[in-house]
């Protein structure tokens, strides 16, 4: 049977050390999130964030915006944002209503509170190695991996999926720690044989239970980052990941879905809010 990586676990024990550094600030880390709509996954998400951040010390302020709102009021919210020294971190939560250009808002937010990771100057950073905040869901990534892997270098790993959000980012983090990366999509040709060979795969294709038991060799790590919500034969609906699970306890180790790539996220963004804060406050 293939260990399971506990990302509520893990998740638990970063929120606790973000927690003491929290403490050694000199004011509580400021958080602004900007919710525009009523989107009831989007409601979800950010509520989560707010437990979690109160719960770590981190100050959370809070902007909800009707749907109809303009891209003209929501740039002129976050040039506030950017201005005020009491905010040390900006999230927007996706999606946004049609008539607002997503890239041009998170372009917009100062490249030092981007939480999320989404800036093209911390994208570039990224790339070369060189610092900036790292987008959250790829970063709880690692410091999964990093609970059953201590040496990266030479290993094979395999990618599924080419998001900015998970797919590039994760295997640019895997490449800084000298491992071989390849990036595949679910339209690449060979892909079952491509992923059998791979020492770690991580399935971040948004397609349930696509890695199949014969897509993972013996021993593998496998970090399951899809999750979908799918209808039962009972007819009742269940949270699914890319990988099926069941198919894959040959591995060395899997995480779950849920409770696996989840909790990391929000742990790593509250993360993501002290380090910069940190920074504001020349601590970093």
């Amino acid at each position: 049977m293939a260990a399971i990586i506990d990302g509520k676990a893990i998740a638990a024990s970063l929120s606790g050390e973000t927690a003491a550094r929290v403490a050694a600030l000199p004011a509580a880390p400021g958080l602004a999130v900007v919710l525009v709509g009523h989107d009831p996954a989007s409601e979800v998400y950010v509520g989560r964030k707010l437990v979690a951040a109160k719960a770590a010390g981190i100050r959370s302020i809070e902007h909800r915006l009707p749907a109809d709102t303009d891209q003209a009021t929501l740039l002129a919210l976050i040039a506030d944002l950017n201005a005020d020294t009491g905010v040390h971190g900006i999230l927007v939560q996706l999606p946004l209503p049609a008539q607002i250009d997503a890239g041009a808002v998170l372009d917009a937010i100062a490249p030092e509170k981007d939480v999320d990771g989404f800036h093209p100057v911390n994208v570039g950073r990224l790339s070369s190695g060189t610092g900036g905040l790292v987008p959250c869901t790829p970063l709880g990534c690692m410091k999964l991996l990093d609970t059953v892997i201590d040496d990266y270098r030479g290993l094979d790993v395999v990618v599924i999926g080419k998001s900015n959000i998970v797919g590039k980012p994760v295997a640019m983090l895997l490449l800084e720690r000298e491992a071989t990366v390849t990036v595949t999509h679910i339209a690449t040709q060979g892909l079952p044989a491509i992923c059998a060979r791979a020492d770690i795969v991580v399935a971040a294709a948004g397609s349930p239970r696509l890695v199949k038991g014969d897509w993972v060799k013996p021993g593998a790590v496998v970090i399951d980052v899809g999750i979908t919500r799918v209808m039962g034969e009972d007819g009742r609906t269940r949270l699914v990941g890319d990988v099926a699970f069941d198919e894959v306890q040959h591995a060395r180790a899997v995480t779950p879905v849920p409770g696996g790539v989840g909790p990391m996220t929000i742990a790593c963004l509250l993360q993501n809010t002290v380090r910069a804060a940190e920074i504001a406050h020349g601590r970093a």
